[in-house]
């Protein structure tokens, strides 16, 4: 607190009043010489008196009494002395004034060696604010002199300075009072720890006096971290048995904003960061794997999102925690993955669990693990090791999903929703090795969408094209696109027929559709022979020249497993329209001529297989639509079992559809689409071989086995690989180098 400006401009014109008066005399006598200016002396005992004056009024200031003399007065004296060169005297005496005074401080702390802590802190905050708050008002009166004197001498303290290193040397340097001091605040913070209400602002005081008085480091803060640490360390060994993580985590945080908080009230910013860093290291550091061992899997199953969110927060805080929670991650979603894909009993559900579970972890990860990029590139690296644990089935029933999708008759989605499915089953497309299998088993299902006309919606089936097509390259997808291109092209042949029909003025009551299929683009159909109606053996004929004429030097043949044809039929009840496969037209048209058959007659006169004539007869007798009376009544077609025309056939659409009975896909029919695939594999691993030995012409095992790995898409045993390398030796596209048996030459 300084003097006021007013009272130090009335001080200093005082004295220069008096000096310019006899500076006006000494002019007046030697008008003709430069002028002397000499300073007139102090009166005798001016300097003792004033001294007198200046202690007096500091021991008030001590002793809390008023002072007899104008602040002024008392400010103009200290300028006086100064003037005289008295400085060094007068801040020596000052000095004294104030040790004396602040010695006999002590002795009120002494006294009460054991009184209650809080009481004795108080006493020390009371004796250092009045400490300061005297300092300030001798400062004052003594402004001058701090600001002359002791700023043109470096080495002495300013009047305030000094005023602390007193307080530090003989109040708060003394032993006993100095650990009485730290404990009772180290007490007080502990006890706010445990849940107690405390007098913050004492301690903020008392803090901020040890920092005032450069010893906070040194006496306390270390002390302070000690306790810290061990009440930690303590708490987290504690807590980890006793909570479950949630709890614990919640917990951590509240203890980490708490101590925060006491930074900002009452400890010094030096402290903040190893104050946080030694709770960090106990409560989270020295638990990271066993927080994650008790809790991650609990957590990420219920997905706790606001908790798996603190988690995150949390381990970032602690060096190596981030690293320590991604690798539990990536064991997680291979464990947790692993049981979707390795359990045969969710063939069924797999890829829809599949779609759910990356659902899910793409949803921590934006919004727990702040999108972060390790955490999306574990899950990847996860997901593509456990759904190759088991070779080739997820790709095929990935396949069978899509296909799910896609056939008509799926009203579960909009096209919106179905564009984003796809998009979906594209990513987990993505981590299958086996994208041959996948394409296998495609486009046998897209096959029979195709031709039964069961698409849901072509501008789906393109869409899905072109993803696949973007995924594995055009060669992955010329023969599915071929396949559409097939039945584009049989659109606009159908059309030239029926215009060359009606040109010929061909008579018939038949109309006939035919899809021309490109053999080497569809899956391989088992061709059947059966026996024809002359009508249709008549029109496939005149379709046969017809197609030949414009497409000479091509083979056609006729695929009757995959014929179906919409049938007139007359019943009780009225005309009927019947929606069948050939197989059964062939067997319907038989009770045109006659009114009962057996199981052999009808064999005989349609040429038809023996279990795909039962399936037939089954669907056209044992279905819900029965147009044929099977005798005897039985679920199953028997041999010796009589068929006859239901005209009692009653039902309320006019076009029925008649299903045929579906042969489930055998195990041997899967076996068989897996074996074409190996097939297709052996070959293009030979073709890889030779290419890349046509390229090198001499090439080490090793080399040859990592180059090959390189240009594959689908993975393959050492094993397997061997026995093509010697299965192109003893072909002689390839041989051993005679010197050096692990080395080959490529065999022109």
């Amino acid at each position: 607190m300084s003097q006021s400006k007013s009272d130090k401009e009335v001080a200093r014109r005082s004295l220069h009043c008096n000096f310019g008066s006899l500076a006006r005399q000494l002019l007046g006598s030697q008008s003709h010489r430069e002028p002397v200016v000499k300073k007139p002396k102090l009166p005798e005992n001016y300097t003792n008196e004033t001294w007198q004056k200046l202690k007096e009024a500091v021991e008030a200031i001590q002793n809390s009494t008023s002072i007899r003399y104008n602040l002024e007065e008392l400010y103009q004296a200290v300028e006086n002395l100064c003037s005289h060169k008295i400085s060094a005297k007068l801040y020596k005496q000052l000095r004294v004034v104030c040790e004396d005074h602040i010695k006999a401080q002590i002795d009120q702390f002494r006294e009460y060696p054991f009184l209650y802590s809080v009481l004795f802190l108080k006493k020390i905050d009371k004796c250092w604010q009045d400490h300061c708050r005297q300092m300030i008002m001798i400062r004052s009166i003594f402004l001058f002199l701090d600001r002359t004197y002791v700023l043109q001498n470096s080495m002495l303290p300013s009047i305030w300075d000094m005023g602390l290193e007193l307080f530090r040397f003989y109040i708060i340097s003394d032993l006993k009072v100095q650990s009485k001091t730290i404990d009772g605040i180290l007490l007080l913070i502990e006890r706010e720890r445990s849940g107690e209400a405390i007098d913050r602002s004492l301690l903020r005081s008392l803090l901020s006096m040890l920092s005032d008085l450069q010893i906070y480091q040194d006496s306390f803060e270390q002390r302070f971290l000690e306790e810290t640490n061990r009440l930690y360390a303590a708490e987290g060994q504690r807590l980890m048995q006793e909570r479950e993580v949630p709890e614990y985590l919640h917990h951590v945080n509240k203890r980490l904003e708490e101590e925060a908080d006491r930074v900002i009230t009452y400890l010094d910013q030096s402290t903040q960061k190893s104050l946080i860093a030694s709770v960090e290291k106990q409560l989270l550091g020295e638990h990271l794997t066993a927080i994650l061992q008790k809790g991650l899997n609990n957590l990420l199953d219920e997905n706790r999102i606001q908790d798996l969110s603190l988690l995150y927060q949390l381990f970032s805080r602690v060096k190596g925690g981030v690293q320590v929670l991604l690798q539990h991650w990536i064991e997680y979603i291979k464990a947790f993955g692993s049981t979707i894909v390795i359990n045969p009993e969710k063939d069924k559900t797999m890829v829809q669990e599949l779609l759910d579970f990356k659902d899910k972890v793409d949803y921590i990860i934006d919004v727990c693990f702040m999108k972060n990029e390790k955490f999306v590139n574990g899950m990847k690296e996860a997901f593509e090791t456990f759904i190759n644990k088991r070779p080739n089935k997820p790709a095929e029933l990935i396949a069978k999903y899509v296909d799910s999708k896609l056939r008509a008759g799926n009203k579960e989605a909009t096209d919106e929703e179905l564009e984003k499915m796809l998009d979906k089953i594209m990513i987990i497309f993505r981590f299958i090795y086996g994208k041959d299998v996948f394409e296998a088993f495609y486009k046998k299902d897209l096959a029979k969408r195709l031709l039964v006309g069961k698409s849901a919606s072509v501008d789906a089936e393109k869409s899905m094209l072109s993803k696949l097509k973007h995924e594995c390259g055009a060669a992955f997808t010329s023969k599915l696109e071929g396949m559409f291109k097939d039945m584009e092209l049989s659109k606009d042949i159908m059309v030239q027929f029926k215009q060359h029909m009606q040109c010929q003025n061909i008579p018939g009551n038949i109309e006939l559709t035919v899809n021309i299929l490109t053999m080497g683009y569809w899956p391989t159909y088992a061709p059947m022979e059966v026996h024809l109606p002359p009508e249709m053996v008549r029109l496939q004929e005149i379709f046969k020249t017809f197609y030949l004429g414009k497409h000479s030097g091509r083979k056609l043949q006729w695929q009757s497993t995959l014929g179906h044809c919409v049938l007139k039929a007359e019943f009780k009840e009225g005309k009927k329209e019947l929606q069948v496969s050939l197989f059964q037209t062939l067997v319907l048209l038989m009770f045109n001529e006659g009114e009962e058959f057996s199981l052999e007659d009808i064999k005989l006169a349609t040429g038809i297989e023996d279990g795909e004539l039962r399936r037939t007869l089954q669907s056209l007798a044992c279905g819900k639509a029965r147009v044929l009376t099977k005798i005897p009544k039985s679920k199953d077609v028997e041999d010796g079992d009589k068929f006859s025309c239901n005209d009692d056939f009653k039902h309320k659409l006019f076009r029925i559809k008649i299903n045929q009975i579906q042969m489930k896909e055998t195990v041997e029919e899967q076996a068989s689409t897996t074996e074409r695939v190996f097939q297709d594999r052996q070959y293009q691993i030979d073709a890889a071989i030779v290419r890349i030995m046509k390229m090198r012409k001499t090439l080490s095992h090793n080399l040859l086995v990592s180059e090959v790995y390189n240009q594959l898409k689908f993975p393959v045993k050492p094993a397997d690989l061997k026995k093509r390398i010697e299965s192109l030796i003893d072909r002689d596209y390839m041989e051993r180098d005679k010197d050096n048996p692990i080395q080959y030459n490529y065999v022109a």
